[in-house]
């Protein structure tokens, strides 16, 4: 059984900065596309940002220039940076895997973590 742990979410005041990790165990994860998606109230579940095994990414286009995902291989980890932070990111961040390519289509991902809440004031 795999397993994905998150970490790093909170409450922070627009324009600032946050850092969520993802810790996977369990499976040969490191050969697996990982990603993070958000939920918020009322919202459907949206992909934020995936990355390949050997590193290709991919971001919703209103994160673009403001996230970065990557990955440790070595440590099975995957990093959400996420600077320049408004309120409409405010939501549950789920970290997730599959195999294969990334994907933004959040029924194709294989395991997910239990989520992180990230609210970010005005």
């Amino acid at each position: 059984q795999g397993q994905l742990v998150e970490s790093g979410g909170g409450l922070v005041q627009a324009g600032g900065s946050l850092r969520l990790s993802c810790a996977a165990s369990g499976r040969a994860f490191s050969t697996y596309a990982m990603g993070w998606f958000r939920q918020a109230p009322g919202k459907e579940r949206e992909l934020v940002a995936a990355v390949s095994s050997g590193g290709s990414t991919v971001y919703t286009d209103s994160v673009k220039g403001r996230f970065t995902i990557s990955r440790d291989n070595a440590k099975i980890t995957v990093y959400l940076q996420m600077n320049s932070l408004k309120p409409e990111d405010t939501a549950v961040y789920y970290c997730t895997a599959k195999r294969y390519s990334p994907d933004y289509v959040y029924g194709r991902y294989e395991y997910w973590g239990q989520g992180t809440q990230v609210t970010v004031s005005s």
